[in-house]
């Protein structure tokens, strides 16, 4: 069979066609697009079509969004990022665990064999669209025409002020390594000791002067202690990066090696970040009660009288950050309020009903791109009710932007456990708060950190918001914070001198990290900084 060949003159006559008809096509889109925004009429109808058609198809996708989105998570508005992170980041993800995948897209790239056979058993991918592909390019054209084309600035608010002279910074470095990932700052009142764990999987103790006691090994990066047993007794996370392997572990930690105490141990632990520990059955034994965040999956569970083989699930639910054990209703019985901080974020009450039962009640809910990373229980207006500090400014994720709604907030309990948002300051990155009477004038201030980028304003990693007592808050930075990513804090009394201190944990977790803050002067990097209260 001959090879069929076209002149050239013949070929480039086609090209020609093609491109002109691409162009055609190209035109006849943008026209029908432009005719819902400028009214110029098209070839086929009126202007009021065009724009029918078009308004039409930005109603069915927002219907749509709200439909599958909404369906793991609370619905996020095009708002909330802009349109290239939606396009290239966000969307294409979530495609994926729809069963919608480009040419070409593997969502196990990169995985081992055992994480990509977790996930294969999960069906977090799965093998078949569970959208019409129609429908799916709705969803993708309302985020990406209705999305602004540049992330929303943070509302304006006074500028920091710098200069901390309530405190006095002491940078401590551990070891000869060069980049810290401290991933565990903890004090324990009895014995006096400050717990430092690491990404290096070591656990130091320091004493009240800052030189180290000892220091252990542990299985794998401890990220917390309960001191509420007797002995301490060390959470390790497992893996640090995502997983969807169960390597967690909780165990008994004797420093002295003498305690004749029967010993737990807690294995195959999902990627566990928090524990705290109470009687919540009322048998007068101390339970369990431990965050596992997971990854694709999660949760929140307590274990009667310690024991990991009476495990009782209160959520089961990826992203259990923290808990907190509190009567939240005077009812004389303790009750649990959580925070759970992957796709469905929210905060969650679990009330006591006695017997081990318990009632769950959604306090707040937060679309999943909010990135929130800790909370605590305060009363700042002194009613006697627990009011919520919360932080939101997590950016590990597909959307590693600038956002306007990251920051610190406060959360007034109206006295029936609903919670309002009394108060906002915006900070890229916030980290972690807590509220403490750090100036000792009998109200509650802030000490706040943020995982950010922004070396610009290193200093501005750790800020203490100060309450006038009117709800006021002056933001107050100090250079002595300059010299690490902060992602861990402890606020305590570390030298029993009757006023909180200040412990931040620094987290370099790249060489590009730490070729930035060179470039920007820094020498060298404290695992840790301890900003000492000066008030007494």
């Amino acid at each position: 069979m001959k090879k069929l060949k076209l002149k050239p003159w013949l070929a480039v006559a086609l090209i020609i066609v093609l491109a002109i008809a691409a162009w055609l096509l190209i035109s006849r889109l943008n026209k029908l697009e432009n005719a819902a925004e400028s009214g110029v009429p098209t070839e086929n109808g009126t202007a009021e079509n065009g724009a029918a058609e078009f308004g039409q198809s930005l109603a069915n996708g927002e219907a749509l969004a709200k439909q599958y989105c909404a369906s793991c998570h609370l619905y996020p508005s095009p708002q909330l990022l802009d349109k290239k992170t939606w396009r290239d980041g966000v969307l294409p993800n979530m495609g994926m665990r729809l069963g919608i995948r480009t040419p070409g897209q593997d969502p196990y790239e990169g995985l081992d064999t055992t994480e990509a056979r977790l996930l294969h058993t999960l069906n977090a991918f799965p093998e078949k669209p569970m959208i019409a592909k129609n429908d799916w390019q709705q969803i993708v054209h309302y985020y990406t025409s209705k999305a602004p084309e540049q992330p929303l600035p943070q509302q304006a608010v006074a500028p920091v002020r710098s200069g901390l002279k309530l405190f006095r910074s002491q940078p401590v470095y551990i070891g000869q390594n060069q980049m810290p990932y401290t991933s565990l700052l903890k004090f324990d009142k009895r014995s006096e000791k400050l717990y430092v764990g690491d990404g290096y999987k070591q656990l130091c103790l320091f004493n009240k002067d800052l030189s180290l006691a000892s220091n252990w090994f542990m299985p794998s990066p401890p990220v917390d202690v309960d001191f509420r047993a007797g002995l301490p007794r060390v959470l390790c996370i497992g893996s640090l990066a995502p997983t969807q392997k169960r390597t967690g572990n909780f165990f008994t930690f004797d420093p002295s090696e003498k305690s004749k105490a029967a010993p737990i141990r807690f294995d195959s632990l999902a990627r566990p970040v928090s524990v705290e520990s109470g009687d919540l059955n009322g048998d007068k034994q101390n339970d369990v009660l431990i965050c596992s965040f997971g990854n694709y999956t999660g949760r929140l569970s307590w274990f009667e009288s310690g024991d990991q083989h009476k495990e009782h699930i209160l959520l089961e639910q990826p992203g259990a950050r923290k808990a907190e054990i509190a009567d939240m209703n005077n009812d004389g019985l303790p009750d649990v309020v959580a925070l759970f901080a992957q796709a469905r974020e929210e905060l969650v009450m679990f009330l006591n009903k006695g017997n081990g039962k318990f009632e769950q009640k959604i306090l707040q809910s937060f679309p999943s791109v909010y990135g929130s990373t800790y909370f605590e229980l305060a009363d700042f207006n002194k009613d006697g009710h627990p009011d919520i500090l919360l932080t939101n400014g997590d950016n590990w994720d597909l959307s590693p932007i600038k956002k306007y709604y990251h920051g610190i907030r406060i959360l007034m309990n109206d006295g029936l456990n609903n919670f309002k948002e009394s108060f906002f300051y915006p900070y890229y990155g916030a980290e972690k708060a807590v509220a403490r009477d750090f100036d000792g004038d009998g109200d509650l201030d802030i000490a706040a950190i943020a995982f950010s980028d922004d070396l610009n304003k290193p200093e501005q990693g750790f800020l203490l918001l100060q309450n006038d007592g009117k709800m006021n808050f002056t933001a107050l930075s100090t250079p002595g914070a300059a010299d690490g990513k902060w992602i861990t804090m402890e606020a305590a009394d570390l030298d029993g001198d009757g006023d909180d201190d200040i412990v931040l944990g620094s987290f370099i977790y790249n060489i590009h990290e730490m070729a930035k803050a060179v470039g920007k002067g820094v020498e060298k990097f404290p695992s840790f900084v301890v900003l000492w209260n000066n008030r007494k």
